[in-house]
């Protein structure tokens, strides 16, 4: 080797060395709330604020036990409605969007590029603006006080953002294999559930992971929807443990907390491959 490349190779390697240096560093400061928050929950509450060391100086479960059932609702409720919300709307978020991203890709009917045009306008209104007509149409229904208005309209297409992203996915698979299998007899249902839903496997596994995390962490929604301390969700009950007007109980919000965020990490490393996957190939054609 010579002394040309011996110098290109060391000069490389620092190079690469610093950068692992800063992303190291950059990781760090990102991560040091959440190591804060979870250090806090093992603390008192007069110990969180006036030690700023990540480390406890008297370990204590007794945030986790108060948080738990502290309440005059259990957390275990709170856990169990966010827990129920979210799998139904995934469930007719992968569904209904699906269908909806399939008949947009696939099939043909009147105006098809209106409709496409109009389902992409409504990406660009802020959910504050249909929230007034929504709420007065679910008061009428007498749905309000319900989980109906949070799962519902999951399954009435109503995400445009996971039609287009599973529009652009199957406009990626092969029209080919959709005319051999009308050669076989197949029509548009029996292509739909048997050619391109097993080929979309990873954009379905996409929409069903930020469907998931998206109602898991919505605090909005429930807050206009549900009144009933026994129906409030995950996000509702962390709010109870922060009081304006009296003291407010820290350790039990951050070990409540740190507990909340075990569904989405679990949801997300189980099904980390296929999103990777999905996002990887979603939009691209051939």
């Amino acid at each position: 080797m010579t002394d040309a490349a011996a110098t290109t190779q060391k000069v490389g390697g620092a190079r690469s060395l610093l950068y692992h240096v800063i992303l190291c560093g950059v990781s760090l400061i990102m991560l040091y709330p959440l190591l804060w928050m979870l250090a806090s929950s093992f603390k008192p509450d007069d110990e969180i604020f006036g030690n700023a060391s990540l480390w406890p100086d008297s370990f204590t479960l007794d945030a986790y036990i108060r948080g738990w059932s502290g309440l005059t609702v259990s957390f275990g409720t709170f856990f169990w409605n966010s827990l129920v919300i979210a799998v139904l709307s995934v469930i007719g978020n992968v569904i209904s969007c699906s269908l909806a991203a399939y008949a947009f890709a696939r099939l043909r009917f009147p105006l098809k590029n209106f409709w496409f045009a109009l389902m992409l306008g409504t990406l660009m209104l802020p959910y504050h603006v249909t929230l007034i007509p929504q709420y007065v149409l679910f008061l009428n229904l007498d749905w309000v006080n319900t989980f109906l208005p949070l799962v519902v309209p999951k399954f009435l297409a109503a995400d445009a953002f996971f039609i287009f992203l599973l529009y652009q996915f199957f406009r990626g698979i092969p029209r080919e294999l959709d005319e051999a299998a009308i050669i076989d007899g197949a029509g548009p249902w029996r292509i739909f559930w048997s050619v391109m839903l097993p080929l979309s496997v990873p954009a379905l596994a996409t929409a069903a992971i930020f469907t998931f995390i998206w109602t898991w962490d919505d605090f909005f929604g429930p807050l206009i929807y549900l009144n009933d301390a026994s129906q409030y969700t995950v996000q509702l009950g962390l709010r109870t443990f922060v009081d304006s007007t009296g003291k407010s109980d820290w350790s039990a919000l951050f070990a409540m907390s740190v507990v909340a965020l075990i569904p989405v990490l679990l949801f997300f490393g189980v099904f980390q491959r296929l999103l990777i996957e999905g996002i990887a190939t979603t939009g691209l054609k051939g």
